[in-house]
């Protein structure tokens, strides 16, 4: 069967910078372990190009890494694969997807080593995972490589050079992919749905401090509860003219649908401060610029005189 071929591959900011910064740092070259997922993305619809395709795309994600501390951390001098040191504790149960490799002032092009290992990983049938919105069931070899590598000359300014390829075992040679770096906009709506949240929102609690002492050893306590809630009441009123704290916890939870008027509310007046605020700064403004205006005046007289 043909190898499936990628459209792209993606990675975020952040994990991208990791991966520069832990080459940057380390004293040597260092190589280590890709993990990420394969998946279909439709393309987005928003594009006013109406011949746009509309066939999904292959798009494998980079969402994790594990460095080494050197080469050869995983294989031999002669690129063959030794599984036994790929341990659980390595793939720490994350989808593998490919390997990195990184040197310095070298070409950006792979070498017949690294031809070598990426070979040797995509015949290990277990690292295989499975391509997430497929139609058939298939599993996609870790053919992933990405090289990192400096100019060969020296400059000034330090200079970092990465690429992406795939393996294409039925012609083994690399196949260069190009690399989106995942971040907000529309260009990236289509990565929206394979972000995966690790875990769920927090939940506020905006309730009051009870005022209400356990025991008498609580008194001191309470006292400067009702203190805080008095100073934080008069700034709000400052601002909302009246609103008071209790209000703000209904505004969070289940029951906020039913108080959208109050949030509305609470919106026009402080918007209704802001602009009273800004009437008067550019009232006080002109002022000034009035008061700047006399003073220079009242300095040319005296120069004159003088």
């Amino acid at each position: 069967m043909d190898d499936l071929l990628l459209q792209k591959i993606a990675i975020s900011g952040p994990t991208l910078a990791s991966m520069i910064q832990r080459f940057s740092s380390s004293p040597a070259d260092v190589d280590g372990l890709l993990f990420g997922h394969v998946t279909y993305i439709a393309p987005s619809t928003l594009s006013d190009d109406s011949q746009s395709p509309s066939d999904s795309q292959l798009v494998a994600t980079i969402s994790s890494f594990l460095s080494f501390p050197s080469l050869l951390s995983f294989y031999d001098s002669l690129g063959q694969v030794d599984s036994s040191r790929l341990t659980p504790t390595h793939l720490n149960h994350k989808p593998f997807i490919g390997w990195f490799s990184s040197r310095r002032k070298t070409p950006l092009r792979p070498s017949m080593r690294e031809s070598s290992v990426s070979r040797s990983l995509s015949c290990i049938p277990n690292l295989s995972l499975p391509i997430e919105n497929a139609n058939f069931n298939s599993l996609f070899a870790p053919s992933i490589f990405l090289l990192f590598t400096t100019p060969v000359q020296d400059q000034s300014i330090q200079t970092n050079q990465y690429r992406a390829f795939q393996l294409q075992s039925s012609k083994r040679c690399f196949n260069p992919v190009s690399m989106d770096i995942v971040n907000i906009g529309p260009a990236f709506r289509g990565h929206y749905g394979s972000f995966r949240p690790s875990s769920s929102l927090p939940f506020l609690n905006c309730e009051l401090r009870s005022l209400t002492p356990m025991n008498e050893d609580r008194n001191e306590g309470k006292l400067i509860g009702m203190k805080q809630t008095t100073k934080d009441q008069s700034q709000l009123d400052m601002c909302t003219e009246g609103m008071q704290i209790g209000r703000l916890s209904r505004l969070i939870g289940p029951e906020a649908v039913s108080y959208t008027s109050g949030l509305e509310d609470l919106y026009e007046k402080m918007l209704s401060k802001i602009e009273s605020l800004a009437r008067l700064v550019e009232a006080s403004s002109a002022k000034v610029l009035e008061q700047e205006n006399h003073n220079r005046k009242l300095r040319y007289k005296v120069g004159r005189s003088a």
